[in-house]
C-alpha cells in the first residue's frame, strides 16, 4: 500500500513554461479584475460574472486545455493549474464558466461525437455557453448510483422525467450534463446509467433556486416533466454513464480548486495581523497553515502530472479532495478561534465579514464533489482495503 501511494504521489514540479505563464495571468488579473472587498472575493467559486468570464475567454483561457480546432487554447494541465491557482488566490468570480471549463468541456471532448464537439466546445471557449452538473437527486444523499431520473427512448430522441438537486448555477446555465437512467431500475445501481446534454431552455423544465445560509442562491432544484431531447443529446455510449461520470469527477476533484476555497480569508487575516501584531499562537497557526498548504499543493501538482500524461487519477484525486477540503474547513474554524481568544484585539470589519461568510459556507466544502464518506470508500477500494 505504501509503495502504491508513493508511486501515485511521486514529487513533481510545475514545468518552467507553466511558471512563466503565472506572470501573464497576474498581469491579466491586475487589469481585468475589478477591485472588491474580501467578503466578495471570498465567494470566488460562487462569484458569477459572465462579463469577466467572456474577457477571460477572449484571452483564450476558457477551455484552456481544449484543442485549438474547437476554439480552445490547446495548453496543458499544468498551465490550467497555474491559471486556477492565481484566479482563486485573487478571488476572481469564476462561477459562470467554471464547470464548462473544468469538466463539461473535457468530458464532451473525450466522449462526445464530432458533431457535439463542433457545436458545444467553441461556445464554451468563447464564454457563450455555461454548464451545470445534474448528478445529485432528492432523497438520495450521496448515493449517486441510486439515480431515478429516467430518459425513455422514443422516436427521434428521449423523454426525460425526474428531478436533480443541489445543482450549482442551474438557473444561470444554458446546459446541463445529466446522469440519468436509460434502462433498468434504481436497484440495478450503476447499470443502465447514461449521460445526456440537456438544453435548459426546453419546455417542461422548471428550475427553482435554493437560498443557502449565507443568503446566496447558487444551488437549484431542477424538475424535468416529460422533456423531449433529440437523439444527439446522448454523450458516449448508452449505459456507459457510470464510467463517464467517474472520469468527469476526476476532472472535478483533481485541481487546486480543492485547496483554495478559504485562501482569501487567510490573506485577510494575515493583513489584519500585520496591523495589530502577531502573538506566539498566531505564528504557530500560520506555520501550520503554510506547511499543510505546501504539502497539499505538492500532492495536487502530482495529480496534475497524471492528467498531463492523459491518465485518469480517480483515486488520487479523491484523496487530495478529501484532505484538501478538510484543510479548507480548518482555516475559518481556526481563525475564528484565534480571533475569539483575544477579545481586546481590534479586528477590522472586512475580516469579520469574510470570516462570517466562510464559517457559514465551509461545511459544504466536504459535500460538493463527493462527501468525505464516499471519497474514503473509493480510496479504500483503490488501495485494496475493502
Amino acid at each position: 500500500m505504501t509503495t502504491q501511494l508513493l508511486e501515485a504521489f511521486r514529487l513533481a514540479q510545475l514545468p518552467k513554461e507553466a511558471q512563466a505563464f503565472r506572470k501573464e495571468v497576474r498581469e491579466f488579473l491586475a487589469t481585468q479584475l475589478a477591485p472588491a472587498a474580501p467578503e466578495v472575493r471570498a465567494r470566488t467559486w460562487m462569484g458569477f460574472d459572465a462579463a469577466f468570464s467572456r474577457r477571460l475567454a477572449e484571452r483564450g483561457w476558457v477551455g484552456i486545455t481544449l484543442p485549438a480546432q474547437y476554439g480552445g487554447a490547446g495548453l496543458d494541465a499544468f498551465r490550467r493549474f497555474v491559471l486556477v491557482e492565481e484566479m482563486l488566490a485573487a478571488g476572481a468570480p469564476v462561477a459562470a464558466h467554471w464547470i464548462a471549463d473544468r469538466q463539461s468541456g473535457p468530458l464532451i471532448n473525450k466522449f462526445g461525437t464530432e458533431a457535439q464537439k463542433d457545436f458545444y466546445l467553441p461556445r464554451i471557449c468563447r464564454g457563450e455557453s455555461f454548464f451545470c452538473i445534474g448528478m445529485s437527486e432528492p432523497n438520495s444523499g450521496s448515493d449517486l448510483a441510486s439515480v431515478r431520473t429516467r430518459a425513455t427512448k422514443v422516436d427521434g430522441g428521449w423523454r426525460l422525467t425526474g428531478r436533480k438537486i443541489w445543482t450549482t448555477n442551474a438557473h444561470r446555465s444554458h446546459y446541463m450534463i445529466a446522469l440519468v437512467r436509460t434502462s433498468g431500475a434504481p436497484e440495478d445501481r450503476q447499470g443502465g446509467l447514461s449521460q445526456l446534454i440537456v438544453d435548459l431552455s426546453l419546455p417542461g423544465i422548471n428550475i427553482r433556486p435554493i437560498v443557502d445560509l449565507t443568503g446566496d442562491a447558487h444551488f437549484s432544484e431542477v424538475t424535468f416533466d416529460d422533456v423531449f431531447l433529440k437523439d444527439d443529446a446522448l454523450i458516449g455510449d448508452e449505459g456507459s454513464g457510470w464510467m463517464q461520470v467517474n472520469a468527469e469527477l476526476a476532472f472535478e476533484r483533481s485541481g487546486p480548486e480543492r485547496l483554495y476555497s478559504s485562501i482569501v480569508l487567510l490573506d485577510t487575516w494575515l493583513a489584519s495581523l500585520r496591523k495589530t501584531g502577531f502573538s506566539a499562537s498566531d505564528a504557530a497557526l500560520i506555520g501550520g497553515f503554510t506547511t499543510q498548504l505546501a504539502t497539499l499543493r505538492s500532492l495536487s501538482v502530482a495529480v496534475t502530472t497524471k492528467l498531463a500524461r492523459g491518465e485518469s487519477p480517480v483515486v488520487e484525486a479523491a484523496l487530495v479532495k478529501d484532505i484538501g477540503t478538510e484543510f479548507e474547513q480548518t482555516i475559518p474554524a481556526a481563525i475564528e478561534a484565534a480571533v475569539a481568544a483575544d477579545p481586546t484585539r481590534v479586528v477590522d470589519a472586512d475580516l469579520y465579514r469574510t470570516l462570517s461568510y466562510l464559517s457559514q459556507i465551509s461545511p459544504t466544502f466536504s459535500l460538493r464533489g463527493g462527501t468525505r464518506e464516499i471519497l474514503r470508500g473509493m480510496i479504500a477500494r483503490g488501495l485494496g482495503l475493502r
